[in-house]
């Protein structure tokens, strides 16, 4: 029975993924299309001409990622696919790369990512979370993703690549144009690579940088990058260039929305704020999953079927499309219970925020996760009550959760001393790391 005053819950027949009008309308309502889609079984399609089949179940997208001799990444995971021109001048992605080609660059950043490299990412990771929440609490900023969120992963990025300090200004500029190409208009998608012009200025600035690195090699990722190891591998600078535009549109987008969502959610949910600011080291971890899970930064990527097979009870065939939708996915009811809870001791929680797994699978999954942990043990630590004023703005996009702004508020506690003898607990260390939380590492 119908409500008066309530909106109708969405019927099966009136999604249509493939319309802008979709994505368009609140998130809340395009989460309840999602279920009714898996409720349905087999992948159902959408979009005239060649069209795509939308992959919304858990176990669904989880299967495609680890199938890649099935499922390509190339041509392009994105829509459209990326023009023949555009590789050409920018490079290509390794988000769109398979096989061999893939597996040799992803081989080249992960030697890249030394121990000592690593160790130092790790010191720096807490510095500059302890920095920034120090200019927050002197200037008291009114929003949240300009003063915190997105400087966060910009700065750990930078100084990570070896960015000098008078070229970030122009290139956070840079990232903001291409970003905001990603969304909505009233008659079309907007989506990711339309800002050409941004990429291409980030472009010339990497191929500065490589050659001056190559000259004079540096202990940075740069150095690493493009100076031959032992088996004479390295980056071209175009392919530098590409790996750079990866790591900060996807990279520093990704984290900066998690984060975001992150203050929107605990704000939302004081019982959960509560019980993390109780006991930051126990349920840091689960918060971050949750947090990850809840907002899924990166809502879609395309793949294409490269031999006849069956997922999810549909026949496929070479040359369709399949969209593995990681927001409907992360609301699975057959694998999370509740799961429209924010709940931070969700326990287990396989979350596909960073991707189903496979060779696709977020390079950047644990320096995601060392920033947010490090950025909110600060402002839970140096702050009474934070929380945002409003929920998220969003921006209408049918590839990443974007958030435009959020207000927020907080009062300042004093910095705790510590004695002389005090160290900061060490981050455990693992493998290579590079962009954020989201299925875009490459």
């Amino acid at each position: 029975m119908e409500i008066p005053g309530q909106a109708s819950p969405p019927r099966v027949e009136d999604v249509d993924l493939a319309d802008p009008s979709f994505w368009r309308l609140p998130r809340a309502r395009r989460l309840e299309s999602f279920a009714r889609l898996r409720a349905l079984g087999a992948p159902a399609r959408f979009g005239s001409g060649p069209g795509f089949y939308a992959l919304v179940r858990h176990a669904d997208v989880r299967e495609a990622s680890r199938r890649p001799g099935e499922f390509a990444s190339a041509p392009g995971v994105t829509t459209p696919e990326p023009a023949a021109w555009a590789k050409a001048v920018f490079g290509n992605s390794m988000v769109n790369m398979d096989g061999a080609e893939h597996a040799a660059l992803r081989r080249i950043v992960f030697r890249a990512f030394t121990p000592r490299l690593l160790s130092a990412a790790e010191d720096n990771v807490r510095a500059v979370a302890a920095r920034i929440v120090d200019e927050m609490v002197r200037d008291r900023p009114a929003d949240f993703v300009a003063s915190v969120a997105s400087r966060m992963p910009f700065e750990i990025i930078c100084d990570l690549m070896g960015i000098p300090g008078p070229q970030r200004t122009e290139i956070a500029r840079r990232v903001d144009e291409a970003s905001e190409n990603v969304g909505v208009t009233r008659r079309r998608l907007r989506v990711p690579g339309r800002g050409l012009r941004a990429l291409a200025q980030m472009q010339l600035t990497m191929a500065k940088l490589a050659r001056e690195r190559r000259r004079e090699p540096k202990d940075d990722l740069i150095s690493a990058l493009v100076c031959a190891d032992i088996d004479g591998e390295a980056l071209s600078s175009r392919q530098l260039g590409a790996f750079f535009s990866l790591l900060l549109v996807a990279g520093v987008e990704t984290t900066r929305n998690a984060v975001a969502h992150g203050l929107a959610l605990l704000s939302g949910h004081p019982e959960q704020y509560a019980l993390l600011a109780a006991d930051f080291a126990r349920y840091a971890d689960g918060a971050v999953d949750e947090i990850v899970r809840h907002s899924t930064p990166i809502i879609q990527f395309r793949r294409t079927v490269t031999a006849e097979c069956e997922l999810g009870g549909r026949v496929l065939r070479p040359g369709e499309k399949v969209v593995l939708f990681y927001a409907s996915a992360n609301r699975d009811e057959a694998v999370f219970e509740n799961p429209d809870a924010f709940d931070i001791t969700r326990s287990p929680n396989p979350h596909l925020g960073y991707g189903g797994g496979g060779p696709h699978y977020c390079l950047g999954a644990h320096l995601a996760r060392q920033e947010m942990k490090a950025l909110f043990q600060e402002l839970l630590t140096r702050t009474s009550g934070l929380r945002a004023l409003s929920p998220p703005a969003l921006v209408d996009s049918t590839f990443d959760n974007r958030v435009r702004a959020l207000p927020f508020t907080f009062t300042p506690l004093p910095r705790p001393v510590l004695p002389a003898s005090s160290t900061a607990p060490t981050a455990t260390r693992s493998g290579p790391s590079g962009t954020g939380p989201g299925p875009s590492g490459g």
